[in-house]
């Protein structure tokens, strides 16, 4: 059962997350606030691509748990992928949350969120990382997961404090969720592989965050007509 339901999940997160960041894109003419979402959106599908693909080969041909070089290269590139573009991801929301909000980035947020990013991608550049063997410690799984995780607190903080109406008002709740799920993956997917399933809810918290942005396409469509 799982052979079929876990990568079939994947598929479908993978197409709905992209269909709905072209959306975005493709609305944004008259909400520019839709434009870095929808751009984030699009970016985090095609980066989640690299990693959730590789892993429904092993769940599906039953090597996960001992796979061999070359899936441990797919699964290690895949994550040095999606670990990029997740980061990106919450810079385009952090951007997206100030034009919503129709508020002017304070100079200092912008200086803290470049350089957690510029931290964060330093730190995924190290040799220590192992990405080609799908090596690499907990302690630099820990480490290089720190300027992210403060780049994700930040945006919770814009979500809970501009985005108080719906359909976006509990995207900060959902940036929490998705962040549980994935450092619970990052601290001990390596010693018990079923903890690597935490990916399903984690990636159903950005297609419900996704949602919120076809609602609003929806409710203001609705309004005009």
């Amino acid at each position: 059962m799982r052979k079929i339901m876990e990568p079939g999940f994947y598929f479908l997160y993978l197409v709905a997350i992209i269909t709905f960041g072209v959306i975005f894109i493709v609305k944004s003419k008259d909400k520019k606030y839709l434009l870095p979402f929808g751009i984030a959106c699009a970016v985090l599908g095609v980066g989640d691509a690299f990693h959730l693909l590789p892993r429904a080969v092993g769940i599906f041909t039953d090597t996960l748990d001992a796979p061999s070089a070359l899936l441990d290269t797919w699964l290690g590139t895949g994550k040095l992928v999606t670990s990029v573009t997740m980061t990106v991801f919450y810079v385009l929301l952090y951007i997206s949350i100030y034009i919503k909000a129709e508020k002017n980035r304070p100079l200092c947020l912008d200086v803290t969120m470049c350089v957690l990013l510029f931290a964060r991608l330093i730190l995924l550049a190290l040799p220590q990382n192992e990405w080609a063997t799908n090596g690499g410690s907990l302690i630099i799984g820990i480490v290089r997961n720190i300027p992210f995780t403060l780049m994700g607190a930040l945006v919770v903080y814009l979500a809970f404090k501009y985005l108080s109406k719906r359909p976006y008002k509990f995207m900060w709740l959902m940036i929490i969720l998705s962040f549980a799920f994935y450092l619970a993956v990052v601290i001990w997917a390596g010693t018990y592989s079923w903890v690597g399933m935490l990916m399903l809810p984690k990636t159903i918290c950005y297609l419900v965050i996704g949602g919120m942005g076809v609602a609003d396409c929806i409710g203001r469509k609705a309004k005009e007509g």
